[in-house]
């Protein structure tokens, strides 16, 4: 058995700064994984890519996931323009997109959380939600929920059918501009406790100077510390799987902590995370 099986595209990321340009294998699954599987757990990764891009697997395989490729015409490709030295400001463009996900095609799997790592709407259809719900608990990055790609161009709408399924979601994600999407409120704090009286058992909120989480009422937080930020991309996905893997057997205090701490060790170079638990627990300490 699994202890999370992750569903989402990888994309093949064009990286451009300044007159600099990186293209390297990317998408939530890809640095998802990466935080999971070196926090000690279990993961499974189900993927829709062109066969050409199996060789781009190899790096999750190599950090000990259970890889699933269902065949798509076409990979994800995005191109990310930045143009703020913090990375914060940047034009997303989606320049081809790997078939949807189906309920149909899905292959068995046994999970103790399923954790819908989508890109764009339209990726993983709502109907996976309470489809998963019945087999484990389920955690959601609300960017693939919420971001939508028209012409190729970004744009964020809202989620028609968060009232209904939020109550069917342990664990929710979202950045601050999603959070503000979904509730209309700026302040990361009241969105969550809106978020939550909603339904979402657990609801994470990140933003570039801290995380914060939601559990039963209380809000824990931690900041992020990193000393530069070479490896900000991925920040959301590291963060949000740090958090579900660490969760298993800590509570939300600690759990907050240790994934603010392996995000930020990630954000310090540049691809997924790649160092250890005990790596994590000292910068745990570094930053109390």
């Amino acid at each position: 058995m699994n202890d999370i099986t992750m569903i989402g595209h990888i994309s093949r990321d064009i990286m451009i700064y300044k007159k600099d340009e990186v293209r390297l294998t990317g998408g939530p699954v890809i640095y998802s994984s990466a935080a999971a599987s070196r926090s000690g757990k279990k993961i499974q990764v189900i993927t829709m890519a062109s066969k050409d891009a199996e060789r781009e697997l190899d790096g999750m395989i190599s950090n000990g996931v259970d890889v699933i490729r269902l065949d798509s015409k076409v990979t994800t490709c995005i191109e990310n323009i930045y143009f703020s030295s913090d990375k914060e400001k940047r034009k997303v463009t989606l320049l081809s997109q790997a078939d949807p996900f189906s309920i149909e095609n899905m292959p068995k799997t046994d999970s103790t959380v399923y954790h819908l790592a989508g890109l764009f709407r339209g990726e993983i259809s709502d109907e996976f939600i309470p489809y998963l719900n019945k087999k484990g608990k389920v955690g959601i990055d609300a960017q693939g929920l919420l971001r939508c790609s028209e012409d190729g161009n970004l744009l964020f709408k809202d989620w028609d059918s968060k009232k209904e399924l939020l109550p069917l979601i342990t664990y929710l994600k979202t950045d601050a501009a999603e959070a503000e999407i979904l509730t209309g409120e700026t302040d990361r704090k009241k969105a969550a406790y809106i978020l939550a009286s909603w339904g979402a058992k657990e609801v994470m909120v990140t933003h570039n100077t801290e995380v914060i989480v939601l559990v039963g009422g209380k809000i824990y937080k931690a900041p992020f510390t990193p000393s530069n930020l070479s490896g900000r991309t991925g920040r959301g996905d590291t963060t949000f799987a740090a958090y579900l893997a660490w969760r298993f057997d800590h509570d939300p205090e600690e759990s907050v902590r240790y994934a603010a701490a392996l995000c930020s060790i990630k954000m310090e170079n540049p691809g997924p995370f790649s160092g250890t638990v005990e790596d994590v627990i000292a910068r745990m300490e570094k930053d109390r």
